[in-house]
């Protein structure tokens, strides 16, 4: 059933996020981490709907740190802290299963979440498919922005892969760009998504 499966996700997004947590928490300057809320299923064999879920109630703003088709650009998600940290979270994520799944739908109050989304590519991934379609992997792929915290967790850029994958041609002279340099290139990643998209028709 749905309910069913609406657990099983988010279970499964809570596991990766305590691994992440165990591997972030740790490092210096890198402060909380944001955490999934568990979700649980209930049998009410009484009640016309069988099955419910019961979690925590999130009291506060509630916040989409990343948009489920990753067309929409949030500026919750890049300007705060919160928001950073997820987009991290997904960027450890897809790199921890090679680029086989992907948690979405990352939303909630500060840094509990809740209502999350899983993303595998077709054929799934040990066993588990998840419930969106694989296309966010390759938006996530194309729009993701490393921030601080990729950095921390030594993350590598999906930028640079990207592009190495696209033209074998040496690129060895270039230097990363420093901060000053990519708060300028803000204005023309912003118009990205739009290509992309146009891209896929």
């Amino acid at each position: 059933s749905v309910v069913t499966q609406e657990c099983y996700v988010q279970n499964t997004a809570r596991e990766y996020a305590k691994l992440y947590a165990a591997e972030a928490e740790p490092l210096e300057g890198f402060g909380e981490v944001p955490e999934i809320i568990p979700i649980f299923l209930i049998h009410r064999p009484a009640n016309n709907i069988p099955y419910a879920t019961v979690e925590e109630e999130l009291v506060g703003e509630f916040v989409k740190y990343s948009v489920k088709d990753g067309k929409e650009v949030n500026f919750l998600r890049r300007d705060s802290e919160a928001g950073q940290k997820c987009c991290t979270f997904q960027h450890w994520v897809y790199e921890k299963t090679n680029g086989n799944l992907l948690v979405t739908d990352l939303q909630g109050v500060g840094m509990k979440l809740t209502d999350v989304g899983i993303a595998t590519l077709a054929k799934g991934y040990k066993g588990f498919k998840g419930n969106c379609s694989f296309s966010f992997i390759e938006q996530f792929r194309a729009l993701h922005q490393c921030n601080e915290y990729c950095e921390m967790l030594g993350l590598k850029s999906l930028r640079t892969t990207h592009q190495k994958q696209r033209r074998a041609t040496s690129t060895k002279s270039k230097t990363l760009p420093n901060s000053s340099t990519v708060k300028k290139m803000v204005p023309r990643k912003a118009r990205e998504p739009r290509d992309f998209i146009s891209s896929e028709h």
